[in-house]
């Protein structure tokens, strides 16, 4: 049975063709079968979402996402269950209070099914989560269980963030969209930070339209009218390479030709761009902030866990420590200007199109992959889509990257959406 998406779960609950908890069973059940493989939920537990959805059947439905099943990447906090952060420091931790975003989806109607994988502390150190398609090759990070549970149709939307590529790349290998909202459009309060000046909710679903519900939910209207441009009949698309296209594989660049191709095909306006300055910069700047502020949000805990910390964040937290504090300043005046032309820029063009990742998933589980066709994109602060709908040589996904204007994150989802029934 092909599973539901959120959109079409909460009709069919509206219409009292399905219950919250039948859905929620389904679930579960998909769980109890593929999660020994997957490894997508931290400490799986079917009785709180179980519990949660007969309260929901005996509601008369009102939110958009009633008796919706979502997964929670777990650096978000949840009064129900624990927040571990995907660090033993933090094993059985039970917050207070929900998260923000977690308060939302549950006033909005939604159950939450339970926690997904994270890497430690949303950073380099793999969760054990395997990628669906195949278990031998990694579905990215950090927000590995969100991506790997929504591709598996264990649940039809799952919350993640990016602060590098934490939400594109794991959608790109695991064939699923994710959606990085505009920065500061969403509410952070209650979710883990690491680079503040960087972390940005997420989502992940099957369906596009499944993303734009959950964005009435968690950020609402964009200030400054951006979600309420007219959507063109025939987009401006401007296909962006980047100063790294020397790194994209084969798969990579042939996703981008057949996109770029199915969509001048469509009747949009196609053209490439040259990446202009500062652009070139961005990467850069980006790494430079993330590991300077990570060293500072997290330099506390390796005062008292240093033990517990694993090589590779004690790595990224001796690399922040040694950056001067004027490169930080300039590194985020760097991406400030960035910000200020790149509204120039949404002046000629309706969204930009550009790789998601080098590849396909790379073999093996030591590593989450490159996020370097991301991290100019979060600096800039923009909404951004990994679209799925392609596949490798070797028959794994392979998403491309929709970059659009600040603000208008909306308008970036129908976009994404077009592109996706094109690729299909």
């Amino acid at each position: 049975m092909e599973p539901l998406g959120a959109a079409a779960a909460a009709a069919r609950i509206a219409a009292g063709d399905l219950t919250p908890s039948e859905l929620t069973e389904r679930c579960a059940a998909r769980i109890a079968e593929r999660d020994d493989t997957v490894r997508a939920w931290v400490d799986w537990d079917p009785r709180p979402p179980t519990e949660a959805a007969a309260a929901r059947d005996r509601e008369t439905p009102t939110g958009p996402l009633h008796g919706v099943p979502v997964g929670i990447k777990d650096i978000i906090d949840t009064a129900d269950l624990p927040t571990q952060h995907g660090s033993p420091i933090f094993a059985g931790h039970r917050p207070a209070t929900d998260a923000a975003c977690v308060a939302a989806l549950r006033a909005a109607g939604a159950i939450v099914l339970g926690k997904t994988a994270t890497t430690e502390f949303a950073a380099y150190e793999p969760a054990a989560t395997t990628n669906p398609h195949d278990p031998g090759r990694t579905p990215g990070g950090s927000s590995s269980g969100s991506a790997a549970a929504v591709a598996d149709g264990m649940v039809p939307l799952a919350l993640g963030s990016q602060t590098a590529g934490s939400v594109v790349r794991p959608a790109a290998f695991c064939g699923v969209f994710g959606f990085k909202a505009s920065y500061g459009r969403a509410d952070r309060r209650g979710i883990g930070a690491q680079a503040p000046s960087l972390d940005t909710l997420g989502w992940f679903a099957r369906h596009a339209g499944d993303l734009a519900i959950a964005l009435g939910v968690l950020a609402g209207p964009a200030e400054g009218g951006g979600d309420r441009i007219h959507q063109p009949e025939h987009p401006r698309v401007a296909v962006v390479r980047t100063d790294h296209w020397d790194q994209a594989d084969a798969d990579t660049r042939t996703a981008i030709e057949t996109a770029a191709a199915r969509l001048a095909d469509a009747g949009a306006e196609v053209d490439e761009l040259e990446t202009p300055e500062p652009f070139p910069g961005l990467t850069d700047a980006q790494t430079t902030i993330q590991a300077f502020e990570a060293a500072e949000t997290l330099g506390p805990l390796r005062e008292l866990h240093e033990d517990d910390l694993s090589e590779s964040l004690r790595a990224l937290l001796d690399t922040g420590a040694a950056i001067r504090p004027e490169a930080h300043v300039a590194a985020l005046a760097l991406g400030e200007d960035a910000r200020s032309r790149a509204t120039e820029l949404f002046e000629r063009w309706d969204v930009l199109l550009t790789p998601a990742a080098r590849g396909a998933a790379p073999r093996g589980l030591d590593s989450t992959g490159d996020p370097v066709f991301c991290r100019a994109w979060t600096l800039l602060g923009t909404p951004v889509l990994a679209v799925p709908g392609l596949r490798g040589a070797d028959g794994m996904p392979v998403g491309v990257q929709l970059v659009g204007r600040p603000g208008g994150d909306r308008r970036l989802i129908d976009l994404g959406g077009r592109l996706h029934t094109l690729l299909a």
